[in-house]
């Protein structure tokens, strides 16, 4: 490495956000990207240590220390190519991804891990500025026709790799924008929206085709026919396109059956934040779903939950308090019982500095109200005993609630899309798909291939990125016999 001692010598630096009280009251991105000096000198902490954990702790098998020493040396050019040699759009990941890299990083044995996140958010940023980030547009065609249906970070990444080797790529999205869930889950103060649009920009000029608002299936849901604008049929695309790539998101909420669920107030995650996202964009609702001057009760103690904590703050909410089913983690993880895997541990994201009460060990048992609406939730704590969660006797509490917002995951990809394939699924209801040997994403249905969400189910975008980088390799092959493209 280009500073053998930097890990000695240097410690870690947190990238400079806007104060709580400020940011508060917009929907723009609050973090700053590290100065020249300051990513050199956190470069510089990168040790020479021989096998590098971070490499397999990254899904899409970044390879990290040589980016950091070619930051480290200013040859900022050099680490961007390094950087999209495994990441399409380090951009994003660079914002939202928890860096399960960084959890494996061999410094983080005895010491704060290095800012590989924030060294990856410098690379990207320096390439944008600096007009390095252009269209690779393929030298030759193959006469090859690929239909990608869901335009989130799978069927992005899996577009733009097959685009690049000659493939005519069709992206069909029923939303009104790309992005999937990085469009209308992730709130714009942790990733504006202007990342995804320079993208398709590229990804067009690349010779990939988006169509928005067409749904892929049959027999759909008039409340989900909202969405879209026309409708294609599974065997229409089998029929006009040599390979499809299912790449939908996990986009079937876990809900909460207990009594009082029917009540006016209580929302799906995934009702509440794509509303802000849309009106950030400069659409125009009726009856959106706000938080201003409400009570209110976040069921969920993840990451969405996090981002709805977020929002109802921007919202103006008179209180927020975040609930989590499971007991509270430790502050500190074991890391040598856990090292280099992701750690169980307490999280505290940039929303609950905002400010936001948490409470763990807590289970809802029903929801009461009036004139049909929420006023009030109903709990207890729970503790585990002889392998089974129990309520604590006693332990029954009740809390003023006028929006209840439930985050507790999403249990998998929307039925209809795998059903109108007729497609096989695996015992949690995504496509079923390996990753590995001859047919690697191929579905029961030869020529219908699935990735990200669709395959594995909720996940993280990096993993999303990886499934569409891997699947495209396998497409290019089912469809050319062999393959350029990285694995």
């Amino acid at each position: 490495m280009g500073k053998v001692t930097g890990f000695l010598e240097y410690q870690r630096l947190q990238e400079a956000s806007e104060a709580p009280n400020s940011r508060m009251k917009h929907y723009k991105e609050f973090v700053l990207h590290l100065s020249d000096a300051d990513a050199k000198v956190q470069g510089a902490r990168c040790m020479d240590c021989g096998i590098p954990f971070c490499n397999n702790g990254c899904p899409v098998n970044n390879i990290i220390p040589d980016w950091n020493d070619l930051v480290y040396n200013g040859n900022y050019r050099e680490a961007l190519d390094t950087l999209h040699s495994t990441n399409n759009f380090p951009e994003f990941t660079g914002r939202i991804c928890p860096a399960p890299c960084e959890a494996a990083c061999t410094l983080g044995i005895n010491s704060d891990p290095v800012g590989i996140k924030s060294i990856e958010h410098f690379i990207i940023d320096k390439g944008w500025e600096n007009g390095w980030v252009v269209p690779q547009p393929p030298t030759s065609k193959t006469g090859k026709k690929v239909a990608i249906v869901g335009a989130g970070p799978a069927g992005m990444a899996a577009a733009q790799q097959l685009s690049r080797v000659g493939h005519d790529v069709t992206v069909f999205e029923k939303n009104d924008r790309v992005g999937g869930l990085l469009r209308y889950g992730i709130p714009d103060f942790k990733m504006e929206k202007s990342h995804i649009d320079r993208r398709v920009e590229q990804m067009k000029a690349e010779g990939v085709t988006f169509r928005t608002g067409v749904m892929v299936g049959k027999d759909i849901p008039s409340h989900v026919m909202n969405l879209a604008k026309e409708v294609v049929s599974p065997e229409q695309l089998q029929k006009e396109f040599d390979a499809v790539i299912l790449t939908g998101g996990a986009e079937q909420p876990r809900d909460l059956p207990v009594p009082g669920r029917e009540l006016d107030g209580v929302h799906f995650a995934m009702e509440f934040l794509p509303q802000q996202n849309r009106v950030n964009a400069g659409d125009k609702l009726k009856d959106q779903i706000m938080a201003t001057g409400k009570h209110v009760v976040v069921i969920g103690g993840g990451d969405t939950g996090s981002d709805c904590v977020g929002t109802s703050n921007r919202h103006g909410a008179a209180s927020v308090t975040q609930f989590e089913l499971m007991p509270m983690p430790p502050e500190q993880e074991n890391k040598p019982l856990v090292w280099p895997y992701w750690p169980t541990k307490l999280r505290t994201s940039s929303s609950h500095e905002e400010g936001c009460e948490r409470d763990f060990a807590v289970a809802t048992k029903r929801l009461e109200g009036k004139n049909g609406k929420v006023e009030k939730l109903i709990a207890a704590r729970v503790e585990w005993k002889d392998g089974k969660m129990v309520e604590v006797p006693g332990s029954e509490f009740e809390m003023k609630a006028d929006l209840v917002l439930l985050a507790m995951g999403f249990v998998a990809p929307v039925g209809s899309v795998l059903d109108a394939f007729g497609l096989d699924k695996d015992a949690r209801g995504n496509a079923r798909a390996t990753t590995d040997g001859d047919g690697c994403y191929q579905t029961s249905l030869p020529k219908v291939f699935a990735a990200g969400d669709m395959r594995r189910g909720q996940s993280l975008v990096v993993w999303a990125i990886r499934e569409g980088r891997q699947c495209a390799r396998a497409v290019d092959e089912f469809l050319m016999g062999s393959s350029v493209l990285p694995r």
